[in-house]
C-alpha cells in the first residue's frame, strides 16, 4: 500500500526589531528632516526603551547656522525663488538679525523660567536666579543643584520649575545632555533629548533651535503666530493645523526657520497697525527680533 509522503510543515521565523521609545506626540508633527539615528537590533536593551539612558546620539560635523550673514542671504534668496508671496513679505521687512551664542544650558534654565510670565516679571525672576548662582559663567549643572527648591523659590522661580531646573542640571550632571551634544546633534536626535527633560515641550524646544542655536529648518507648527502669519499670507479661511502647516510650508525647506520669523513679523506689523502702534509683538519673547 502506497503511503502518501509526510507533508513538509514550513516554520517562517521573523526577526522584529525592537522600536525605539519616542516622546508622546507623533511624528508627522515634529518639523525635522527624517534622519537615521542607529541600526535597530534584534537584542532588546535597557537603552531602548528608555531615551534618558540612550547612548550619545550621532554627532554631524559643522550643523548649518544662520549665525552667519552668507547663510541667511542664502536663506533669503531661495525663499525669494520659492514662494512668491514670502518674497514679497521680505522686501517689506529687514533680515533677521544676528545675535550671540549663549551656553545652551544658560539658554535652557531661562527658557523654563520665562515660561508663561509676562516678559518683565520673568526678566526680575531670571535676574535674580542669576545673582543667587553668582554671575551668568556660574549657571552651570553642579551649581544649580546645590540651590535647594527653598532656595530657588526665594527668587520667584516656582515649586514646580525648580523642580524642572534640577531635572535639566541632573541630565548634563550625569552625562545624558550637553553643551556639545546639543551643538552637534542633528534636529530630530536633539527634539527627542529635550522633550525628555521635564518642562520643557515642543515649543520650548523650537524656540530653543531657533534663537539660541539659530538652527536653519525648523517650523514651530504649534506656535500661534507662525500659524496666524501663514492663514493670513495665504488667505485661508481657518487657522491651520499642524498637518498643514508642514504642507504649506515644504516650500520653504532647508530655510523654515526664517519662513517662520517672517510670519512674526507679519503678525507683529498687523497688530501694531491695528492698535496705532501700542501693541506688544505676537512673540513674548525677547529674542525674537532676531537669531
Amino acid at each position: 500500500m502506497n503511503r502518501p509522503p509526510p507533508q513538509t510543515t514550513a516554520i517562517t521565523t521573523r526577526t522584529t526589531g525592537k522600536k525605539l521609545r519616542e516622546n508622546p506626540i507623533p511624528s508627522s508633527k515634529i518639523p525635522f528632516q527624517s534622519r537615521k539615528i542607529r541600526k535597530l537590533t534584534t537584542t532588546a536593551t535597557a537603552v531602548d526603551n528608555d531615551p534618558t539612558k540612550s547612548p550619545h546620539p550621532p554627532l554631524i560635523k559643522n550643523p548649518k547656522s544662520l549665525s552667519t550673514k552668507p547663510e541667511i542671504d542664502a536663506a533669503l534668496n531661495h525663499l525669494r525663488s520659492a514662494d512668491p508671496l514670502l518674497a514679497a513679505l521680505i522686501s517689506t521687512h529687514p533680515p533677521p538679525k544676528l545675535s550671540p551664542y549663549n551656553s545652551p544650558f544658560l539658554s535652557l534654565t531661562k527658557s523654563i523660567i520665562f515660561q508663561q510670565l509676562a516678559t518683565k516679571a520673568a526678566n526680575s525672576i531670571y535676574t535674580r536666579f542669576v545673582s543667587l548662582c553668582g554671575t551668568h559663567s556660574d549657571v552651570v549643572p553642579n551649581r544649580v543643584l546645590s540651590l535647594t527648591p527653598q532656595k530657588l523659590r526665594e527668587t520667584g522661580v516656582s515649586a514646580r520649575k525648580a523642580g524642572y531646573l534640577h531635572d535639566l542640571s541632573d541630565k548634563f550632571s550625569t552625562g545624558f545632555l550637553s553643551d556639545t551634544l546639543i551643538l552637534t546633534a542633528d534636529d530630530e536626535t536633539l527634539f527627542r533629548m529635550l522633550t525628555s527633560v521635564k518642562g520643557i515641550g515642543p515649543w520650548s524646544v523650537h524656540m530653543f533651535m531657533i534663537f539660541s542655536l539659530h538652527r536653519p529648518d525648523v517650523l514651530p507648527v504649534g506656535d500661534l503666530g507662525v500659524r496666524k502669519g501663514v492663514q493670513c499670507l495665504y488667505g485661508l479661511k481657518d487657522l491651520p493645523k499642524p498637518m498643514q502647516m508642514e504642507q504649506i510650508c515644504e516650500k520653504w525647506r532647508p530655510y523654515r526657520s526664517v519662513g517662520s520669523w517672517y510670519m512674526w513679523r507679519l503678525m507683529e506689523a498687523k497688530t501694531t497697525k491695528g492698535n496705532n502702534g501700542n501693541a506688544q509683538s505676537v512673540v513674548e519673547d525677547d529674542q525674537s527680533g532676531g537669531f
